[in-house]
């Protein structure tokens, strides 16, 4: 995000935030990973392919018996997806569609043969969500956003680890999308998040924030 909290510009033209350094640092992130979840709105906005870039870091993935990236997810309340976005058309991972009750029936029938949709309650429930994935075998989900989907599993204290990175400019425009919008989250004044480690990447800084127990378990996650 920008010094002033915004994930992205006020127009529809890519803000870039990162830097190759971190950029790469993700794809290693994600390479870690079971499973990687955004929102429907990102998957409309953002056209994201979710796919581990590294040739490298595919292939030990492939060494393990696992696909080249991760289970692809996506959250949707309307289930008003394109079929022809890259989260669906590109990648050899599972894709797994979470959507609310009404609309399961249509949206099975427009991602046909190209993603798993699955009745995720009305509204959706995002840990019923999360027990559905654990029974699927995903063991760690990375969450990259967008920022509503970031309020609902942090206000929901679903998340166990808080990556932020901080890039060196300030948007200064209301208009654009925040890194999270206004919630009820509970790291109020007197609950402060326990933060866990500090890089500097180039001119990006990452901050590590341990927001549950488990993050404490993790194993080879922690950086103090």
């Amino acid at each position: 995000m920008s010094i002033d909290g915004y994930l992205g510009g006020p127009t529809a033209d890519r803000l870039v935030l990162s830097n190759a350094a971190d950029l790469d640092r993700v794809d290693d992130v994600r390479a870690g990973c079971d499973a990687i979840l955004v929102g429907a709105n990102t998957v409309r906005l953002d056209n994201p392919r979710l796919a581990v870039r590294s040739p490298e870091r595919r292939a030990r993935r492939q060494s393990r018996g696992e696909p080249p990236s991760p289970i692809k997810v996506t959250v949707s309340g309307r289930g008003d997806l394109d079929p022809g976005a890259h989260f669906f058309c590109q990648g050899q991972s599972a894709k797994l569609v979470y959507c609310a009750t009404p609309v399961v029936t249509d949206t099975r029938r427009r991602l046909y043969g190209l993603a798993t949709v699955i009745d995720g309650g009305n509204p959706v429930d995002l840990g019923g969500v999360l027990r559905d994935l654990a029974a699927r075998g995903v063991r760690r989900l990375m969450v990259e956003g967008g920022g509503r989907t970031h309020n609902q599993f942090l206000a929901g204290e679903l998340a166990d680890e808080l990556q932020v990175v901080v890039a060196p400019l300030l948007v200064g425009d209301s208009r654009a999308p925040r890194f999270v919008p206004d919630g009820d989250f509970p790291w109020p004044a007197d609950r402060r998040a326990r933060l866990a480690g500090v890089r500097q990447i180039g001119d990006v800084v990452l901050l590590r924030y341990a927001l549950s127990d488990r993050f404490i378990e993790s194993d080879g996650f922690v950086e103090t």
